[in-house]
């Protein structure tokens, strides 16, 4: 990381990597998450909640070697421990399209509703543009600096959905890749164009706060089994079961 990236993450709460992936990688992640929507049909993201006028995909580390490769990258991993500190494992892996010609305006939120505490920020999540985000398509709209703010924007605006006199458009060239702590206010504008919009998201959260998607209890024996001991760490599977954090996991907040 350089220290204007530091300094960016610090004060506005996100940094933006241009073309992070290559054409091959994007090819590979998409013919892949293409599948996936074929072989699951109505049932694509039912392992954790739909949206409006959206395409989802979730639990998706049990889907394929690739996803592992997503959640693991070095240079990604760093970025995200400036956010959280070094304690932290990956909350959730879900895929998010934004249907052609919607009129669904996801609401400024904090990722599951999460407030930093005493010790800090506790979520971050790393966006991949699968295709490129532009103001017609659904780019993913944020209030830099509201991290710091320590207040939900439900608690504060009339109307989360509207835009905000402070809010700034993340657009880009499919593969950039954006890392936001994500207690900064966020959400997501309409896709008015005729093709998806396609983003995949790998969550993180600080390793004492309960996963999005409780991995331990989602992946398939066997893919357990075939991770490395790195993998399983950051997938928190090397930790007891618990009720406690199955219960928790997949209660409140959006993901784009």
């Amino acid at each position: 990381m350089t220290e204007h990236e530091k300094r960016q993450l610090d004060e506005e709460g996100y940094v933006i990597l241009k073309d992070f992936a290559s054409r091959e990688f994007l090819e590979r992640l998409c013919q892949r998450l293409d599948e996936i929507i074929v072989e699951d049909g109505q049932l694509a993201g039912s392992e954790f909640r739909q949206e409006p006028q959206t395409t989802r995909l979730a639990n998706l580390v049990n889907r394929g070697e690739i996803f592992a490769e997503v959640i693991s990258i070095p240079r990604i991993l760093e970025y995200v421990a400036h956010v959280l500190g070094p304690e932290f494992k990956l909350s959730s892996l879900n895929y998010r399209a934004a249907n052609p010609h919607s009129d669904w305006i996801q609401p400024l939120h904090c990722d599951t509703g999460a407030l930093p505490d005493e010790k800090g920020f506790n979520v971050c999540n790393v966006i991949w543009m699968l295709d490129d985000f532009t103001i017609e398509n659904g780019a993913t709209r944020c209030v830099p600096g509201t991290h710091r703010v320590g207040r939900l924007p439900e608690d504060v605006l009339d109307d989360p959905s509207a835009p905000h006199p402070e809010e700034i458009l993340i657009a880009g060239k499919a593969g950039t890749v954006v890392v936001m702590n994500t207690h900064v206010w966020h959400g997501a504008k309409a896709n008015r164009t005729s093709r998806p919009r396609r983003g995949l998201h790998s969550f993180y959260c600080r390793r004492d706060k309960p996963q999005q998607q409780y991995q331990k209890k989602l992946l398939s024996p066997e893919v357990q089994a075939s991770l490395s001991p790195e993998l399983q760490h950051l997938l928190a599977l090397d930790e007891p079961y618990s009720v406690e954090a199955e219960m928790m996991s997949g209660r409140s907040g959006f993901l784009k």
